[in-house]
């Protein structure tokens, strides 16, 4: 006889949680810690968690496809993978789950193999998407970030703006003055109406700037809409370009739903180091009712080292003399270390690469088209054209001064189908490889491949320091 109530299981507990949920947002609101406007917000966050957890689901089916392998749980602790298989029906907010799925129609498909003794073929790099499914929320901490750090950063967003705008009319006291008055008031209680509130505190007098306040304050994101992470999921690919084929895929499928996007894979003024790629769907009604779900890109080479020194960078970041050991700095050289991790992977990628690219590009048969054509796939998210220009041409000098040549060729090669192999590669290194801060660090120089990748990169890394 069916169990009616395992059938109702997941649906049970999650309405259960909405209802715990709504009395502490409500509880909250009473104890005037958050206002109404934040209230609403949360209350549509985090009720009717199934319908939201359903819309999580519907954006990874459109984009990725089914599963193609069992759901299992996932440990936050040990950021892996629990050997416990769970059925669909199982499946909810208040647990986190992983799942693979695989980047159909990837350009990197089946692209990158090392033929080993016994002609074994090993995969370098794979279509399969690993994706984590993180729980809903607590609504604890989601209170704590929208009345402490979100509302300290809205609360100094309001205040710089203002004495900008005051100061660019009148005398610069004067805009320190109204500050330092802004963050006294709003230090009193939770406040979210910045321009009614900051017209108040500077009075009359100043009705010729009152225009120019508004027009910048209501720029400024409210503390409770900087909350996106309630409904969140972890992407993790073998290499950028996946990840970039993936995001150019929810932009083609679903263009209205994205709130924000931004990509960080190329990113050397982040004072972390951090790469990634975020996007923020709005996966509510409409446009007027948003329901972020908040979708980060990483690459697995670069999680995969974060994770195993997890520990090693919380201890340091509690530490009490974290600020005099600048730990800003420290965690940037110690991301700089998954950098060159995952790129001594591309440049492997490179080596087996090669000759493949390379012959598939002579033995075209006078068709006019490579089996590599559309290989990697062209995206809107690459370096400056300005940069990639200085690059070619740089090449071109090398190709025809034969910095770079190729000594393995069945065939002698016109100088045109050397350059032909060469911009393939090269334009592979900077679509897959991460730009890295110091410029000590180089990949090994016996190969080839080495050469070539250290030579793009350091022109990359000369164009951003120039």
């Amino acid at each position: 006889m069916k169990n009616s109530v395992s059938d109702t299981y997941a649906a049970d507990i999650t309405a259960d949680h909405d209802r715990k949920n709504l009395d502490d947002i409500n509880r909250a609101l009473a104890d005037h810690r958050i206002n109404e406007e934040a209230a609403e917000y949360l209350c549509t966050l985090y009720s009717d968690g199934m319908n939201w957890f359903r819309e999580v689901f519907h954006v990874l089916g459109k984009c990725l496809g089914a599963p193609k392998a069992p759901v299992v749980r996932y440990d936050y602790d040990n950021d892996c993978g629990v050997d416990e298989k769970i059925k669909i029906a199982d499946i909810n907010p208040l647990s986190p789950y992983l799942v693979q799925h695989r980047l159909d129609m990837d350009p990197m498909r089946n692209q990158f193999f090392t033929v080993t003794a016994g002609h074994q073929v090993d995969l370098s790099v794979s279509s399969i998407v690993t994706v984590i499914v993180a729980a809903q929320k607590s609504l604890s901490r989601a209170l704590d970030k929208i009345t402490g750090k979100y509302y300290r950063d809205f609360v100094n967003d309001v205040a710089t703006t203002a004495e900008r705008v005051i100061t660019a009319h009148e005398r610069a006291a004067s805009g320190r003055a109204i500050a330092e008055k802004i963050r006294e008031e709003f230090s009193g209680k939770f406040i979210t109406a910045a321009s009614e509130t900051v017209l108040r505190i500077i009075g009359r007098g100043h009705e010729e700037i009152a225009v120019d306040l508004v027009r910048e304050l209501d720029k400024i994101e409210k503390p409770h809409l900087r909350l996106q992470d309630v409904w969140r999921v972890k992407c993790l690919f073998d290499l950028v370009p996946q990840a970039r084929t993936f995001i150019e895929r929810i932009r083609e499928a679903m263009p209205e739903r994205i709130v924000s996007m931004r990509d960080k894979f190329y990113d050397m003024d982040n004072p972390r180091n951090y790469r990634d790629a975020k996007v923020i769907l709005n996966i509510g009604p409409d446009s007027a009712h948003i329901v972020p779900m908040e979708i980060i890109c990483q690459v697995r080479t670069f999680f995969e080292f974060e994770r195993m020194t997890h520990t090693q960078y919380e201890r340091a970041r509690k530490s009490k003399t974290a600020a005099s050991d600048n730990i800003e700095r420290k965690l940037a050289d110690y991301m700089e270390d998954g950098i060159k991790q995952y790129n001594m992977m591309i440049c492997d990628c490179v080596e087996d690469l090669f000759d493949r690219v390379g012959w598939n590009i002579l033995y075209e048969r006078g068709i006019g088209m490579s089996l590599f054509e559309g290989f990697p796939k062209n995206c809107t998210m690459y370096y400056p054209q300005k940069m990639l220009d200085i690059i070619t041409n740089k090449l071109d000098n090398a190709i025809e001064n034969e910095v770079f040549r190729l000594t393995t060729s069945p065939a002698k090669l016109t100088q045109a189908q050397t350059s032909e192999i060469f911009h393939f590669m090269a334009r592979f290194i900077l679509v897959s490889a991460m730009p890295y801060r110091k410029s000590t660090w180089n990949a090994p120089t016996n190969t080839t491949a080495g050469k070539l990748f250290n030579f793009v990169m350091k022109e990359v890394q000369r164009y951003y320091k120039g």
